[in-house]
């Protein structure tokens, strides 16, 4: 299949699908037939086995999206898709650079849909094809339209035969979602990758190609390399000095300083805040001085040193804000918002390790973003595949803390739970219940088409 035909193709199924539908189990099939279409027809450009794993992470998260149909969901399925399609066709640029090719692509195929050289095949009219359209389509056509309007005039049941029906279809949706699915094919099987991409893709490597250009280069034109590595030692020994303090400091207040149980929630949010901005700015420090040079200067050794000790006590900074985190889930209950403090803290000791490992075995700035890209993703993946709310619900039942029932009304997949924990504990019409059974009920009653296919196994409300 050419790509023209592939762009037609995906245009007609996604009309077809979306046609008089919301968002549901019709996306996850047209992911699941991208995935299919991308595997079968460049098979021979699968040359690692990254490209099977999201294949196989396309069709799980298709999956999840059609059972869950949430935020996460959708988005493990998008990037899971589009990861597969630039893996598959431009292998050799890092994956870092999706993301504004997204961009970049989302604006331009509004224009370049227009220059048809790009995408549609040249083809040569020959005399006789057209001799061909004329005799056999054109002239008959013709005759045949002015008879029509001749024998409608003379009877009124001839014209009846063609004109006493209507089409039940909403032409200008059917319009409009034509118009989205042509769009949507379009800029995923003829995306735009600029030049500039591919000469900027060098600089994304995660190994230095020019040692001997980078040992010799300084950062600030006015310092040579010795004034600037005794800065760097000055700078991390006073860093290392002042989060020693900090660590002190904030582990005290944590755990050895009484604090009213109405202000720790504000309290473990600033502080929460405070590590975050902390692990940003420490990464930072690490980019900022092992960016080149540093690298392999063979004077560097206390830089070094004093690196790796900046980046472990950032990490025990992490495992205390990790604990302060469990303290707070073990007074309030869990929440999205608490184990999304999970995830981050993992992701930040994460992103520590690599730039430990940036230092020790002389990579690049963009390796670390190049390996944080993949760890990102696979957070999301994680994200769309279990029931976080269900989970919630559950822990914070068996341990009696955030059981509040406008609170577990407000979680998502958690129904069965909440239901039998309500009722047990006659809590029925003390929170806006039926805007949540409405819900499911509207779920329930929608098209196969339009499903979150998890609703379909919660039984509705009497």
């Amino acid at each position: 299949m050419k790509k023209h035909q592939i762009i037609l193709a995906c245009t007609v199924i996604f009309t077809l699908l979306f046609y008089n539908q919301s968002p549901g189990v019709n996306l996850s099939i047209f992911g699941v037939m991208l995935t299919l279409l991308i595997s079968y027809f460049f098979q021979e450009k699968f040359v690692d086995r990254s490209h099977l794993v999201l294949v196989v992470t396309s069709i799980l998260s298709c999956f999840a999206f059609a059972w869950y149909g949430d935020a996460a969901s959708f988005f493990a399925l998008a990037l899971s898709i589009l990861f597969l399609q630039f893996k598959t066709h431009d292998g050799e640029l890092k994956i870092v650079q999706i993301f504004p090719l997204i961009f970049l692509n989302g604006i331009t195929s509004l224009g370049r849909v227009f220059l048809f050289n790009q995408w549609l095949p040249e083809r040569k009219i020959h005399n006789d094809l057209a001799k061909k359209i004329v005799a056999f389509f054109v002239i008959p056509l013709l005759f045949l339209g002015l008879f029509f309007i001749v024998y409608s005039f003379g009877s009124n049941h001839f014209s009846s035969l063609f004109t006493d029906y209507t089409l039940d279809i909403d032409i200008f949706q059917l319009i409009l979602i034509s118009i989205l699915g042509f769009y949507v094919s379009f800029s995923f099987w003829n995306y735009w990758v600029p030049d500039a991409c591919y000469e900027f893709n060098p600089k994304l490597s995660n190994e230095f190609s020019n040692i001997s250009e980078v040992k010799n280069q300084s950062t600030f034109s006015f310092l040579d390399l010795d004034f600037e590595r005794k800065s760097g030692e000055i700078t991390l020994f006073l860093l290392n000095i002042m989060l020693l303090v900090f660590i002190a400091t904030y582990n005290y207040e944590q755990f050895f300083e009484v604090i009213e149980k109405t202000n720790l929630s504000a309290d473990t949010h600033e502080r929460v805040n405070a590590v975050i901005f902390s692990i940003l700015m420490a990464v930072g420090v690490i980019l900022f001085y092992f960016k080149g040079g540093f690298n392999f200067d063979e004077k560097a050794h206390l830089l070094k040193k004093l690196a790796k000790v900046w980046i472990v006590l950032n990490v025990v900074l992490i495992v205390s804000a990790m604990i302060k985190n469990t303290e707070y889930v073990s007074f309030y209950g869990l929440t999205y918002k608490r184990l999304g403090v999970y995830a981050f803290l993992i992701l930040a000791i994460i992103g520590l390790v690599y730039s430990f490992l940036k230092i020790t075995k002389q990579k690049t700035n963009a390796y670390l973003v190049n390996q944080m890209v993949w760890y990102f993703y696979s957070t999301i993946l994680i994200c769309s595949f279990f029931n976080w709310g269900n989970l919630i619900t559950n822990y914070n039942i068996s341990v009696n803390k955030g059981v509040e029932p406008k609170f577990l009304s407000s979680l998502n997949f958690n129904d069965e739970a909440r239901r039998e924990y309500f009722k047990k504990n006659n809590l029925d019409g003390q929170y806006p219940e039926a805007v949540r059974e409405e819900m499911i009920g509207n779920y329930q009653e929608a098209g196969f088409l339009s499903k979150a296919l998890y609703y379909d196994f919660v039984e509705v409300k009497r």
